[in-house]
């Protein structure tokens, strides 16, 4: 049997994700309750990531672990590699098996027995809801799932970073005032078969993360000119016609394999043009505009004075500031575009790995910005 677990985080956080994924899968359609993975059991999840941080920790041969842990049975499993002989989990083990998985997709599979919990494999492909937690780095992990639908990045339930815990708003609470903000956000319930996804602008963030350069990213409507105002003249990198990739996969079935591929490829595409110097312009379908342009403050406007700051942290608290006050160039020329052009909404990623999605509130007549790295990890 493993000892008690002295990760204090992992006792405290352990209750609240056995809630989600209960939560979740009770929301979900009786007939599709059976391909759903099993929910996590409050011992299990608080033992795992007591074990993972401990691993965390620790180095082989000069290397941290990166590793993503899958609470499930092989039969539960895609394309899964069963070793011979199970491995108790623990953090030595971790730490030897974690140079077999750092490639993205590919997770150790973790299950239980009278004796506690093992690792008996691999699998490179797991079901909807199952709880996964992803080692980041020394003393950085993510609880998450796999979207219903399969699509693109994993869904955050809880990031614990030392002895510092963030628990996702699923809800989206703190943006309950803009529903520009809720429209772009990337749905937290629990899908109940294939269909629809919006979550372009979190890939995008996922592929501006990936290129390291930072990067502002201006959504506009479509079919205007306006925003045109709030931009340097003549620009030095316009694209006409627009280029319309991401539009046209959206168009198409869905259901296939090749469709997530495609557009997740299209919108690499795009994510390559924002590490360029200068602001990416696409329309609220996504269709690219330009890039490369610089903001202006608009000749009929005020400077923005004034905004306010939330993240989708349970618990978190609104802030009001400046946004001069809340980072550097690329923020406030973000804050000013929102402010002048009301109807768009701006993505900005900075080289220390935040990302704040500004949009204009309505309710609170000021620029709102959501920081949604918490969403990206």
């Amino acid at each position: 049997m493993l000892s008690e677990p002295t990760y204090l985080a992992a006792r405290v956080v352990a209750p609240m994700i056995e809630t989600h994924f209960a939560r979740h899968r009770a929301a979900a359609r009786p007939r599709d309750v059976a391909q759903l993975a099993p929910p996590p059991d409050v011992q299990w999840v608080e033992t795992i990531i007591d074990v993972a941080f401990w691993a965390s920790l620790r180095r082989e041969e000069g290397y941290s672990p990166k590793i993503s842990l899958a609470l499930l049975p092989p039969d539960k499993a895609i394309q899964p590699v069963v070793f011979a002989h199970k491995r108790r989990l623990m953090p030595y083990n971790l730490l030897k098996l974690a140079p077999a998985v750092e490639q993205p997709g590919i997770h150790l599979g973790v299950w239980y027995d009278a004796d506690g919990l093992y690792v008996w494999g691999t699998a490179i492909g797991i079901p909807p809801l199952c709880f996964v937690l992803e080692v980041i780095e020394p003393g950085l992990l993510v609880v998450k799932h796999r979207r219903a639908d399969g699509f693109g990045k994993f869904v955050n339930v809880a990031i614990l970073r030392g002895d510092q815990l963030q628990l996702v708003d699923a809800d989206n609470a703190v943006v309950s005032d803009c529903p520009a903000l809720q429209a772009f956000l990337p749905e937290h319930t629990l899908a109940t078969e294939m269909g629809e996804t919006d979550n372009v602008l979190v890939e995008l963030a996922s592929a501006m993360r990936a290129h390291g350069r930072g990067g502002l990213v201006l959504i506009v409507p479509p079919n205007s000119q306006d925003w045109q105002a709030s931009i340097v003249q003549p620009m030095t990198y316009p694209v006409t016609p627009a280029y319309m990739g991401i539009a046209e996969m959206q168009r198409e079935d869905q259901t296939e394999r090749k469709w997530q591929d495609g557009l997740l490829r299209n919108i690499g595409i795009v994510g390559g043009f924002t590490a360029v110097d200068g602001a990416t312009v696409i329309t609220r379908d996504y269709h690219l505009l330009a890039f490369g342009v610089k903001v202006a403050r608009a000749e009929n406007s005020t400077p923005v004075d004034k905004m306010v700051l939330t993240e989708p942290v349970v618990g978190s608290v609104v802030q009001h500031l400046h946004p001069a006050q809340n980072g550097g160039t690329r923020h406030l020329a973000a804050a000013q575009f929102v402010h002048d052009q009301r109807d768009s909404l701006a993505l900005v990623a900075s080289q220390d790995g935040y990302f704040t999605l500004f949009a204009w509130s309505v309710t609170l007549e000021m620029v709102h910005a959501h920081r949604i790295d918490v969403l990206l990890l």
